[in-house]
């Protein structure tokens, strides 16, 4: 997907909050390393339904997309 994404759109290094340039793999490398950790919060706090963690992953990922 992010190989068709940078034939189509080539993409270009931004400066985001963290203040460093990040390309779209960047971002999500960032992104599966935070998730991973929530998950892990998740079930260490929660328990086993990870749905909850789901949901906070993929607003966390949208977060990190847009902003960083």
């Amino acid at each position: 997907l992010f190989t068709l994404l940078a034939i189509r759109f080539p993409e270009t290094p931004r400066v985001g909050i963290l203040r460093i340039e990040t390309t779209r793999g960047d971002r999500l490398f960032i992104s599966l390393l935070g998730s991973a950790f929530l998950c892990v919060g998740w079930l260490f706090f929660f328990g086993a339904p990870l749905w909850g963690a789901l949901i906070c992953c993929l607003i966390y990922a949208a977060a990190v997309f847009r902003w960083v």
